[in-house]
């Protein structure tokens, strides 16, 4: 997908057969995920079976497309991302438009949805964010903090996405001494003062963080769905969200960072929450 200004993303088109659909669904996956991600074919999977097509984005540096472009991926890139969507939603024509981002895509989705005033997205009608990153600090400290399997599962795919970067564009890229980083923390502060224009975490952490009072301006529907169990991203964050009449926030007892499983063969009850939200906003 064209994303402005040069930048290509990858994302992969899946249509109903017969030709006849509820409307488009961008699917957004989270960090250091992709449009493969199980949660992403499970999700899009089941709204496809419901009428609607699919859409599954990746990120800048996600999935397998980390040779699509030489600039490095950092989460402050909404321009892009959101350029992206609307030219996803001009594929559409005059279909219904809703966009569903989990966790730091989840983040991602309710900036478009601010953004979306200003830089309106064709016939969007409902964002849905999933276990959002609201706090990105918080996020970062929780992941080196808390259970080691998050810190070391996400050391291992950053420094794994990291070095493929590497190989496609060698005479940009030396990772090596970030190889030996032991905390998310520690490899944040050793790469953005050389590959961002920020200096510090502090001000990169801010251009992504969404707290407070931000969206008493939002001009569509979001709803954000998380777990006061989330682990990774704290519920107190949520309870103090302020918005206008079109945010809508829900705090399930249960759910962990995106879960939300009801069954042991791994099926999540939030995909009929959104449901019913999308055919709610039609």
């Amino acid at each position: 997908m064209d994303a402005g200004q040069g930048v290509r993303l990858l994302g992969f088109y899946t249509g109903q057969k017969s030709g006849a659909t509820r409307g488009l669904i961008l699917l957004l996956h989270g960090w250091e995920g992709g449009s493969d991600s199980t949660y992403m074919l499970t999700t899009g999977g089941f709204f496809h079976r419901q009428g609607y097509d699919i859409f599954r984005l990746n990120l800048r540096d996600h999935g397998n497309s980390h040779h699509l472009n030489e600039g490095l991926f950092n989460s402050s890139l909404i321009e892009e991302t959101h350029r992206a969507a609307q030219n996803i939603a001009d594929m559409g024509g005059n279909l219904p438009f809703f966009i569903v981002g989990f966790s730091l895509g989840g983040n991602f989705a309710m900036r478009m949805a601010l953004r979306h005033a200003r830089h309106p997205i064709r016939n969007l009608r409902q964002v849905v964010a999933i276990g959002p990153v609201l706090d990105p600090r918080k996020a970062t400290d929780a992941m080196d903090r808390g259970f080691f399997l998050y810190r070391s599962y996400f050391l291992k795919k950053w420094k794994q996405s990291l070095r493929k970067k590497q190989t496609f564009f060698p005479h940009r890229y030396d990772f090596k001494d970030l190889m030996e980083c032991k905390t998310l923390m520690e490899m944040t502060e050793r790469i953005l003062p050389r590959y961002s224009p920020y200096p510090s975490p502090e001000e990169y952490f801010q251009t992504y963080t969404l707290t407070g009072r931000r969206f008493s301006e939002l001009s569509v529907p979001l709803f954000v769905l998380t777990a006061a169990d989330d682990p990774i991203i704290p519920v107190e964050d949520f309870r103090e969200l302020q918005g206008n009449q079109h945010l809508r926030v829900r705090v399930e007892r249960h759910g962990g960072h995106c879960g939300f499983l009801k069954d042991y063969l791994l099926r999540a009850w939030y995909q009929d929450i959104i449901h019913g939200t999308l055919l709610h906003s039609v």
